[in-house]
Parts: structure tokens; sequence; C-alpha cells
């Protein structure tokens, strides 16, 4: 039974998804966008949204917190000096997903995660 097991699966176990989490908050940190599946996208929305809400604090038990799962220093320092400030004055819903239609291959229904402009 999977009473009050919240979020997706992803036909991964935890390790997984969490790697797989990891990776995808970074690429949209680094680049500001990216295409990928729509429950895939639907996932990495709030764990996103925790991680810039932690660069908004600054600080430095903030930084070693998200530096668990953005693990290149590039990209926190970007999250931390940029995107964290962008986003001072908003109270959260620092993401937009739009849908793009269906992956030729297998039909996966595609989206688009974006950080808005702030």
């Amino acid at each position: 039974m999977r009473h009050a097991k919240a979020g997706r699966q992803l036909r991964r176990t935890s390790e997984q998804k969490l790697a797989l989490m990891r990776n995808l908050a970074q690429s949209l940190l680094q680049h500001g966008a990216i295409e990928t599946t729509e429950a895939k996208a639907k996932e990495l929305r709030p764990f996103v949204e925790k991680l810039i809400t932690k660069a908004k604090d600054g600080t430095l038990h903030a930084r070693r917190l998200a530096g668990r799962h953005v693990q290149q220093r590039a990209i926190s320092d970007k999250l931390f000096q940029e995107i964290g400030p962008k986003f001072a004055n908003r109270k959260g819903g620092y993401t937009r997903i739009l849908k793009t239609g269906h992956r030729k291959g297998d039909g996966a229904e595609l989206a688009r995660i974006e950080l808005i402009e702030g």
C-alpha cells in the first residue's frame, strides 16, 4: 500500500530519483529553462523552489543545505548571487511549466520548465 507516500515514483529507486532531481535542478539553474517530461517537471518544481527559497536567505547555513543538492560551485554561486536576490521580493512561484506536446519516439508528454523573470 502507498499510504502517505507523496510524490511520483518515476519508476526509480529513491536514490535514483534524488540523483535525477539534483541533475535536473542544476541544469535548470544553469540554463534558466529545460525541456523534460511533464511528470519530471512537476516533480522538479517544488525541489527547485525550495532551493531558491534557501538562496533568498543567503546565510552560510542555507548555502550548506543547498550545497547538498547543488554540488557544482559555479551553479551554487549563481544560485546565491544572482537567482536568490532576483526573487527577494517574491514569496513563491519562481518557476513556470509550459506543456510543449508529445515526444515523437514514445509519445511522452513534454513540458518546458523555466524560471520566471523576477
